[in-house]
């Protein structure tokens, strides 16, 4: 499946909406819950215009996966950038009926091309420990394991902690 990368977009939010309602009990089994308020539709629409607002500033970078029929398969994100540190942290999800298809990777790697043209020189990135997945895609990524937390959370009846990763443009040259 060809994807593309589009920033998030006024004009996609009934459509990002469907697919964040269609997807929401599976994000959860892999991430911490966004809460009930995210998912009244005056709650979506206005955090989502903040962060079109923090993407014209450029302090972050949100973007939506689509797929050949420009229909959204997936989120990524580049957040949290310190434009003095070239640094930006990572942050992805697709919808269930498209895993297992390579979409994340290549969202992935063309984030980090995009970050790459945009001065940004290292992402960091976490997961959780059940996430075994988004592991296996920050690694084929050039992304370097870090460490685990120690302090474990629950969610959804299991004991978890965070796995974190970074990526630097240098370290990827390498590869």
């Amino acid at each position: 499946m060809n994807i593309t990368l589009n920033q998030l977009a006024y004009d996609d939010m009934e459509n990002l909406y469907v697919f964040e309602l269609k997807n929401r009990a599976y994000f959860e089994k892999m991430v911490p819950s966004r809460g009930d308020d995210y998912y009244d539709f005056k709650n979506f629409q206005k955090k989502n215009l903040m962060l079109i607002n923090e993407q014209e500033q450029e302090l972050s970078y949100f973007y939506l996966i689509k797929n050949e029929l420009g229909q959204i398969v997936g989120r990524i994100n580049l957040t949290d950038i310190d434009k003095n540190q070239q640094l930006g942290h990572i942050g992805y999800r697709v919808g269930d009926e498209h895993i297992g298809k390579g979409i994340a990777n290549k969202a992935v790697k063309l984030l980090l091309t995009i970050a790459s043209n945009k001065g940004i020189r290292q992402i960091a990135a976490k997961t959780t420990t059940n996430n075994i997945a988004s592991q296996k895609v920050l690694k084929k990524n050039g992304f370097i394991y870090t460490g685990t937390s120690s302090e474990e959370f629950a969610m959804n009846g299991q004991k978890l902690k965070f796995v974190y990763y970074n990526w630097s443009d240098s370290e990827a040259s390498r590869l």
